[in-house]
């Protein structure tokens, strides 16, 4: 089933979906679900914290920048579905009744009457029907896996993390393949560091860019391990903005030798720079926008996620903040939201973590969503 045909009087559907799309199985949240005309296509979908929505002095405003994404993409009705831990219908969660009030007032002139769904740790129920419609305690969870849609996601390869948390969860490598990587990268580290002349950094960086070819040839092959070598040089080369704006134009289709041409004497530095800038047009860009290559997008972020699982746990926002910018291309908002927090962990005033941050809390889509709403 495509979103495409997904029907509002289909609820279970829809119910079963939010997981997928979030990528984790919210819990004590409120998600606001874009309808879209003429069939009800399901099109952006937000997550924000229940309680958020129902303070007093800020959830008027949270349910007001909720409704103008929804009303942005196209809406032109809109579903609340709300995850309780019980029933709130038995007055059990206090927070319910103000978050669907801020919401509903906040909907009410672009959309009209909002239905709201209620998702609890054992069932499910629509909030304003009243028994024998939905019992309380609601319907059984396990409807919601016998649904079409579930069956065509996991099919599709879809997997959902049991919590928020687990979304950016990337394992670390044990200590002694990362103390190979480490060693690996103190000596890129030092090369860099002993290229006095335009060449030898020129050289330098190439090479770097050149391990990332490597590290993303290995990881398109699951019987094959990628080599510290790769995974060493790589960390080091990234914390160079030149060879990270490098690897930020490999991950966009179609741009051939761009990168190792973009951090050589062949580029000026404008010109390297008007190369980014036409191959982030691509990504953000509603007149070019392009969908990521689920296939190679998915071999880049197992490159990257190795470099964070081996390299030093306290300094790695460039290949985080490059995760996040694949997650978002994909419209994977909650796992760029989570990889973006761990950059700034590691370095709060990391620019590109910063300028992706942007879109993600403005609710900005990539340039394919937009093109294609």
């Amino acid at each position: 089933m495509s979103l495409s045909t997904l029907r509002v009087s289909e609820p279970r559907e829809l119910l079963a979906l939010i997981p997928h799309q979030l990528g984790f199985r919210p819990a004590h949240s409120a998600v606001a679900v874009s309808l879209r005309p003429p069939r009800g296509q399901v099109g952006l979908v937000i997550r924000v914290d229940l309680a958020d929505l129902a303070e007093r002095a800020d959830g008027p405003r949270l349910a007001r920048a909720l409704v103008s994404h929804l009303d942005r993409d196209g809406a032109d009705r809109c579903v609340l579905v709300l995850y309780t831990g019980t029933d709130p219908r038995t007055g059990s969660e206090p927070a319910v009744a103000p978050a669907v009030e801020h919401f509903r007032e906040a909907a009410a002139a672009p959309f009209g009457e909002v239905p709201v769904w209620v998702v609890t740790d054992r069932g499910y129920l629509a909030l304003d029907c009243a028994d024998p419609c939905c019992p309380v305690g609601g319907r059984p969870l396990a409807e919601l896996d016998a649904t079409q849609v579930g069956a065509q996601m996991v099919l599709a390869g879809s997997a959902v993390a049991g919590s928020r948390d687990d979304v950016a969860r990337i394992r670390s490598a044990g200590a002694d393949a990362r103390k190979a990587v480490a060693r690996v990268r103190r000596r890129w580290v030092a090369r860099r560091a002993a290229a006095t002349s335009d060449a030898a950094l020129e050289r330098w960086r190439l090479d770097s860019v050149r391990a990332w070819r490597r590290a993303v040839a290995e990881a398109g092959d699951s019987t094959v391990r990628i080599g510290g070598s790769a995974l060493g040089r790589l960390e080091a080369g990234l914390v160079d903005p030149r060879v990270r704006d490098a690897v930020l134009v490999a991950l966009v289709p179609g741009t051939g030798s761009l990168p190792e041409r973009s951090v050589t004497g062949a580029r000026t530095s404008a010109e390297a720079d008007a190369g980014l800038a036409d191959a982030l047009a691509l990504v953000v860009d509603p007149s070019l926008g392009v969908r990521p290559p689920s296939g190679a997008t998915r071999i880049h972020e197992r490159a990257l996620e190795r470099v964070v699982a081996h390299g030093d746990r306290a300094h790695q926002e460039p290949a985080l903040t490059l995760l996040a910018l694949l997650a978002w291309w994909r419209g994977d908002g909650a796992r760029a939201q989570l990889l973006l927090a761990r950059a700034f962990e590691s370095d709060p005033s990391y620019r590109l973590a910063h300028l992706i941050d942007d879109a993600v809390a403005q609710g900005v889509p990539p340039g394919w969503v937009r093109a294609e709403a």
